[in-house]
């Protein structure tokens, strides 16, 4: 039980920090084009972005995969700024324009891992097995990714029904956030 509870903290500090700045941005962009009835398409999405980032973090554990540092940190910003104008150029919110997100959610969970996937090797014995810290992990970084979720459909809600913000605006403003601070930590990175 405690190694649940240290793994656990460690996924949920990973979405939920001021140094998740880069998961909580894409995690952002990835919500920004969603309204609160879209609730469970966004869960979906951010269980695939759990998915991709939980098989990154087990291949790198077990040395199947290693990509280079310094280009993973590049990488995830990239992510970011992709996700961010992919939504300043949706002309419609339906679900058959928005398919895409899932790709990305998947595919840049795979990126989002390589970052995390060295900090991790190191805290694991190599006779200690993966299950349980890898999955109690994931569940600590689902639960703070539903947090930051919750929080944006939350704010979805009062801007575009509440105090009646055209939804296009809403999602604009929080993709150029998204999109702004992708390309200072690309700069910063590089």
């Amino acid at each position: 039980m405690q190694d649940f509870i240290l793994f656990f903290s460690m996924g949920w500090e990973h979405i939920i920090s001021w140094g998740a700045l880069d998961h909580i941005l894409f995690v952002t962009a990835l919500a920004a084009i969603y309204v609160i009835k879209d609730w469970r398409k966004v869960l979906i999405l951010v269980t695939a972005f759990t998915i991709g980032h939980s098989l990154t973090l087990a291949l790198s554990v077990y040395n199947i995969i290693r990509i280079n540092d310094q280009l993973v940190e590049i990488l995830i910003p990239i992510t970011i700024l992709i996700t961010a104008v992919f939504n300043l150029f949706q002309k419609d919110y339906n679900p058959k324009a928005l398919r895409l997100n899932y790709f990305f959610a998947l595919f840049f969970g795979l990126i989002h891992g390589m970052g995390f996937a060295n900090s991790i090797r190191f805290m694991l014995a190599k006779n200690e097995t993966l299950g349980i810290p890898l999955f109690s992990f994931n569940v600590g970084l689902e639960v703070g990714q539903i947090t930051v979720v919750i929080l944006i459909l939350l704010m979805s809600y009062v801007m575009i029904t509440l105090l009646k913000l055209q939804r296009k605006i809403w999602v604009f403003s929080l993709s150029i956030i998204a999109l702004v601070f992708s390309i200072y930590m690309i700069i910063e990175r590089l």
